[in-house]
């Protein structure tokens, strides 16, 4: 049996791809020994690859190399959705857009790649405004590069999870969706009111 049910279960690659492109920070996890190591960070899209640059000193760093398998997780926008909003009776809800990837994983030893491809993501990040341009002969950028390290991770499963009420009629999608834009602002207010 499959979970979750085929119509929260998304495999276009487009949509996929989008989701990685427009929330780009991932949930890195290696295993070792049994315990799980844990980093958030973005993550890049090459063709079906996906790049990323760790510190030296975060522990996962070793892991990261010799082809070693990752979980990568990538998050969408998610609330509750209250029986209150749809048009027919229903039960509550949480819908959230999700995408769970496995891959191997190894790392890129060039310092000139690693230079190019922070770069590139600064690029990326920055787009459409590119009101900072990360430019090859930065001096910091330059004694930096002993203490970042490069990773490509070549992925070999695709999952993605969007719950969407993609199970009610045409109408109270429509409501679902709106909700899911509503809660997403109307929350990220509230919480950086209280801890920022």
């Amino acid at each position: 049996m499959n979970y979750p049910p085929k119509h929260h279960q998304d495999f276009d690659k487009a949509h996929l791809f989008d989701l990685i492109k427009t929330y780009p920070l991932a949930t890195l996890i290696s295993v070792e020994n049994n315990e799980p190591l844990i980093t958030h960070l973005p993550l890049i899209l090459e063709g079906e690859k996906l790049i990323g640059h760790i510190d030296i000193y975060n522990p996962q760093a070793q892991l990261l190399k010799d082809n070693k398998n990752v979980t990568i997780l990538f998050s969408g926008p998610q609330c509750y959705i209250s029986p209150s909003i749809y048009s027919t009776t229903q039960l509550p809800t949480w819908n959230y857009i999700k995408l769970h990837l496995k891959g191997s994983v190894k790392a890129i030893e060039s310092k000139a790649a690693l230079k190019q491809s922070l770069i590139t993501m600064t690029e990326f990040l920055e787009a459409p405004d590119h009101k900072y341009v990360l430019e090859s002969d930065n001096p910091r950028l330059d004694r930096n590069l002993g203490y970042i390290e490069m990773f490509e991770i070549n992925i070999t499963s695709w999952e993605g999870k969007f719950k969407l009420s993609q199970d009610k009629k045409p109408s109270d999608i429509e409501r679902a969706r709106q909700e899911l834009i509503r809660a997403n602002q109307k929350s990220i207010k509230q919480f950086l009111d209280k801890v920022f």
